[in-house]
C-alpha cells in the first residue's frame, strides 16, 4: 500500500509541475526542430569544423590537454572526466554547435574532484537501483519503502550535484560561444544577433 501511496504522489507531482510549467509535448518537439533551422545553420556553416571550434575554445579557456574526439552518433556531446575527453557528436548541421562545443569546454575545466565524485557517484546510484529493482522483483526485497526512501535521497544527492555543473556550463556557454565567434570574424554582426 505504501509504494501506491509513493507512486500516486509523485505522479500528481509530476502532472503538477508540467502544468504549472506549460510544459506540452508539442514545445519540446518545436525547441528540437529550431536547432536544426536551415537559415541559421548557413550562417554557422562558414566556421570552422567542430573539431578545430573545441581545440581554439580549450585555448581560450588555457585547458589544451584535453582530447576531443568526433562521433557519427546525433546523440549527445559530453566531457568524461575519467579519460579527459571531449566527445562531440553530430552536430554540423545546427547552428547551436558552437554552444554545445563550448559546454562541453566549461565541463572540462570544473572542478575535477566534483566532476569524478558525479561520475562515480552517478555509476553507484545507476547500479543500486539496478540491484533494487531486481531483487524487488524477485522478492528478495521486503522493505520497499526503506530502499524508495534511500534511492529518493541518493537521487536528491545526484540532483543537486548534476544541477550544480550543468548550470554552470550552461549559463557560461553562450558568452564562450557568442565570444568565439565574434573573434572569428567570418560571422558579420547581425548575423550573430541573429544567431544569437
Amino acid at each position: 500500500m505504501e509504494n501506491i501511496i509513493i507512486v500516486l504522489i509523485c505522479t500528481v507531482f509530476i502532472l503538477l509541475i508540467k502544468f504549472i510549467l506549460g510544459i506540452k509535448m508539442n514545445d519540446v518537439k518545436k525547441i528540437k526542430e529550431i536547432g536544426y533551422n536551415k537559415e541559421l545553420a548557413k550562417i554557422t556553416d562558414k566556421l570552422p569544423p567542430n573539431k578545430q571550434i573545441c581545440k581554439e575554445i580549450l585555448k581560450k579557456l588555457e585547458n589544451e590537454n584535453v582530447k576531443i574526439e568526433e562521433t557519427e552518433s546525433k546523440e549527445a556531446s559530453l566531457y568524461i572526466v575519467a579519460t579527459n575527453t571531449i566527445l562531440i557528436s553530430d552536430i554540423k548541421d545546427t547552428f547551436m554547435r558552437v554552444q554545445t562545443i563550448a559546454h562541453e569546454c566549461l565541463h572540462s575545466i570544473q572542478n575535477k574532484k566534483i566532476l569524478l565524485f558525479n561520475f562515480i557517484y552517478s555509476n553507484i546510484y545507476i547500479i543500486y537501483f539496478l540491484a533494487v529493482l531486481i531483487l524487488t522483483i524477485f522478492g528478495k526485497i521486503t522493505h520497499t519503502a526503506l530502499q524508495t526512501n534511500i534511492l529518493m535521497i541518493l537521487g536528491f544527492i545526484y540532483y543537486i550535484i548534476r544541477s550544480y555543473l550543468e548550470t554552470d556550463a550552461m549559463t557560461r556557454a553562450p558568452y564562450v560561444a557568442k565570444e568565439y565567434i565574434e573573434k572569428s570574424d567570418v560571422i558579420k554582426k547581425e548575423e550573430l544577433d541573429t544567431v544569437m
